[in-house]
């Protein structure tokens, strides 16, 4: 979770400085992370976004451990960080940015509560 939320630091300082493509990057990273950190609680990690992606989803989301509408986060923030990072042509506005980034907050702040609650 530290590398989590050092993810959603830098996405607010990327945020205030208009780098908004890079703010879209580091938000998805937050959320990624997350998700690595509740995954090896059941001693599954991977090199593969698609593999912590569909493991967090069948343990955490399906199993309603965690809200199954993260998995709407999850999506748009991926679909997101793929645009702004391999889309030369894609143009990340501000709104973006800013709502990628709330619902960053909001993913990190769920999986903290529940990993807390675990320990």
């Amino acid at each position: 979770m530290k590398r989590a939320k050092e993810m959603l630091s830098a996405a607010e300082g990327n945020l205030e400085i208009r780098q908004y493509k890079t703010s879209l990057n580091r938000s998805y990273y937050a959320i990624f992370h997350a998700m690595r950190a509740c995954n090896i609680l059941k001693g599954f990690d991977s090199s593969k976004h698609s593999g912590v992606i569909a493991f967090f989803n069948k343990e955490f989301l399906k199993e309603e451990i965690l809200d199954k509408k993260l998995s709407i986060i999850i999506k748009n923030s991926s679909f997101l960080r793929e645009k702004s990072d391999y889309d030369d042509f894609f143009i990340a506005s501000k709104k973006d940015a800013m709502d990628q980034l709330e619902h960053a907050r909001l993913f990190i702040g769920l999986v903290d509560t529940y990993l807390e609650s675990v320990e």
